[in-house]
């Protein structure tokens, strides 16, 4: 996560360090000992427990709504459309992912996965040429795009709109559910389109390599796995971390919370410049942390200053793909870890950031069980009003989706749709950009005014 933060030490230390970590994974199994591997699946497969928790809240009156991903790209130059469309049936092809749909069999959520001659990437094509004002028909058009409710039981569950606003100018948006992808997911996409448009403007045919595993492969591992005795240690130390902790974190808010989380938020940027982001990377280098640790540090002590509690409980995403054979899948793997941050006493800054460097390295060497198990081990007191266990995240994305190479075009970023959702009270996201630390803050409105 972000720069090492080790980078300033000696050859000696870091040979001590290596030599540690092989040890520590001579001690501990790895999550890979049991393989993933292709089955059969006949049709139908059951759902990964990240899967569950999202089709869970699909059956909840927007639930669904606060999981969508989209984007949107400005294409400048001469656009082969039949090339793009033949690139994204390709990716639908490969990846089942994308091709999946979620129905109910004697009361339980099966994945069903359409065949390839059957499932075409869904584009609507609009042209906004003649319109009197298209600047502000394609503003709108995204912002309809961000809101367009997903079936999961009938799909698809990705989609696409070509928007020609010129002969030598499109907009590209695509949307899809998060219940089958994700940030990395996104960089997969975006290569793999990038890759697939030059071959096909080539007249080649593509030479990607086949798929060995596929995602529903990896949702019949992580059940067996789950089954194994590598799940004990793992069970152990996320009873024995959360036990006792706050259920709730209550911040001063300017409304009362909603008897029944509702989703609706909005979101503010943030932006540190140059120097103050050049001043936390040398304090991390100093510390011997990394750049997302001194941040959640900071992110924990403004929690903790502003609710009045010691013991602060934070949500961080990590991507889970420790595993080489799903590391170039589309798929939902991103896993939800609890930093359970002890800000009593009065640390100076080292020692503060050291309580968080712990905490987080021993997250990460337990992040192979899913929340919603550990949801299930710790069995906080549950609520439709807020998340289980934190309702509070910090997101460092250090691996950025990018955006395609596309031969003979210019890609850059459209600007998002409004912000309209929030998943927790609060999300704090950053990631780094030409030097700056910059990112946004999303918050349930239910709570916070702007």
């Amino acid at each position: 996560m972000g720069d090492s933060g080790f980078s300033n030490l000696t050859i000696v230390e870091q040979e001590r360090l290596l030599s540690r970590a092989r040890s520590l994974r001579l001690k501990r199994k790895p999550v890979s000992a049991l393989p993933i591997v292709h089955i059969d699946h006949g049709g139908t497969l059951p759902l990964s427990f990240a899967q569950e928790r999202l089709w869970f809240l699909a059956q909840m009156e927007g639930g669904s709504g606060a999981y969508h991903i989209s984007l949107g790209m400005r294409l400048l130059g001469e656009l082969n459309g039949a090339a793009l469309k033949r690139a994204l049936d390709r990716i639908m092809a490969r990846h089942e992912a994308l091709r999946t749909t979620f129905v109910t069999v004697e009361g339980e959520p099966q994945q069903r996965i359409a065949p390839v001659e059957e499932s075409r990437f869904q584009m609507q094509e609009d042209d906004l040429q003649e319109h009197s004002y298209p600047s502000v028909e394609l503003e709108r058009v995204i912002a309809e795009e961000a809101r367009r409710e997903f079936d999961l039981a009938s799909g698809p569950l990705i989609r696409g709109r070509l928007i020609r606003l010129g002969d030598q100018e499109h907009a590209l948006l695509i949307s899809m559910h998060h219940i089958v992808s994700d940030g990395w997911s996104m960089g997969v996409l975006f290569k793999e389109l990038s890759t697939l448009y030059g071959t096909y403007v080539r007249g080649e045919e593509d030479r990607l390599p086949e798929l060995a595993v596929q995602y529903g492969d990896y949702a019949v591992w992580q059940r067996k796995w789950m089954e194994g005795e590598e799940l004990q240690e793992q069970s152990d130390y996320w009873k024995k971390n959360l036990h006792g902790a706050p259920e709730v974190l209550e911040l001063p808010a300017d409304g009362i919370r909603p008897a029944r989380q509702d989703y609706a938020g909005d979101a503010l940027p943030v932006a540190l410049d140059q120097k103050l982001t050049s001043g936390l990377k040398d304090l991390s280098r100093r510390c011997g942390t990394t750049l997302y640790m001194t941040l959640l540090a900071g992110w924990a002590i403004l929690l903790g200053r502003l609710s009045g509690e010691r013991d602060v409980a934070i949500g961080t995403p990590v991507a889970n793909r420790r595993s080489l054979e799903i590391e170039n899948l589309i798929g939902f793997f991103v896993n939800m870890l609890v930093a359970r941050i002890d800000i009593s006493g009065r640390p100076t800054v080292g020692e503060m950031l050291q309580r968080v460097k712990r905490q987080a390295l021993a997250a990460q060497q337990h992040q192979d069980i899913p929340f919603e198990q550990v949801v299930e081990l710790v069995q906080p007191a549950r609520s439709l009003a807020h998340s289980p266990l934190f309702q509070s995240v910090f997101a460092w994305q250090d691996a950025l989706e990018g955006k395609p190479e596309l031969p003979g075009l210019e890609t850059a970023p459209l600007p998002s749709s409004p912000h309209a959702v929030s998943k927790f009270d609060l999300t704090f996201s950053l990631q780094e950009t030409d030097g700056r630390i910059e990112g946004w803050l999303e918050y349930a409105t239910g709570l916070f005014e702007r």
